[in-house]
Formats: structure tokens, C-alpha cells, sequence
């Protein structure tokens, strides 16, 4: 094995840990959305509240994973490209915009539960 292929792979051994972080804590967010979610369907908020609280708290985790590679990459840390953790971020992004989403929805719902008492 090469020098450069050696590079290579302690650079993707190093990535994959922290991808899978993202995306453990993504997809756990994910989870707590849809919970939350159902859970504002019956108007049941304090439920959906709880869940949405779990989500951004995931988010976060996942953010954090994701920020720590960011930030050795700003102080001169080269990083290979990683299939892996360019889709744990394309996974963290999206989560993160359904987290922003389902909060309006269950604003919305939290409206039209009021205006029906």
C-alpha cells in the first residue's frame, strides 16, 4: 500500500466514526419529529412539545459531530472527500429543515386547536 493510499484511509477512518454520529442523531431526531407530529394531531401538545424538544436536542448532538471536522478543517486539517460523510451531512440538513417545518405545523395545529374550544 502506498503512502498516499495509507493517507487516504486514516482520513475515511477518521470520518466515519463522526458520520455515523450525524447520523445516528439525525435519523433519532427524525424519529421524535414524527412522534411529535402524531402527537399534535391529537392535539396532544405538551406531547409534541416534549418530542420537539427531543429533536432539536439530537439536531444539536448531530451538529456538534459535524463542527469539531469543520473546525479542524479551519486550523489546516486536510480531509479526503468521504461519500459517507457527505450524505451525514446532506441527512443532518435535511432533519434540520424538517425540525424547522414541523415546529410551524405544530403552531398551526396549536391555532386551529384554540380557535375549536
Amino acid at each position: 500500500m502506498s503512502e498516499m493510499e495509507k493517507d487516504i484511509l486514516a482520513e475515511e477512518s477518521e470520518l466515519v466514526p463522526v458520520a455515523m454520529q450525524i447520523i445516528m442523531h439525525a435519523g433519532d431526531a427524525r424519529i421524535k419529529i414524527t412522534e411529535a407530529l402524531k402527537a399534535a394531531k391529537k392535539f396532544e401538545f405538551e406531547k409534541a412539545d416534549g418530542g420537539m424538544k427531543e429533536a432539536k436536542h439530537e439536531i444539536t448532538l448531530a451538529h456538534n459531530s459535524q463542527t469539531e471536522i469543520i473546525q479542524n478543517e479551519a486550523s489546516g486539517i486536510s480531509y479526503g472527500f468521504s461519500l459517507l460523510f457527505a450524505h451525514a451531512q446532506d441527512t443532518l440538513m435535511t432533519i434540520n429543515s424538517e425540525v424547522r417545518m414541523a415546529e410551524e405545523m405544530i403552531d398551526i395545529l396549536k391555532i386551529i386547536a384554540e380557535r375549536h374550544k
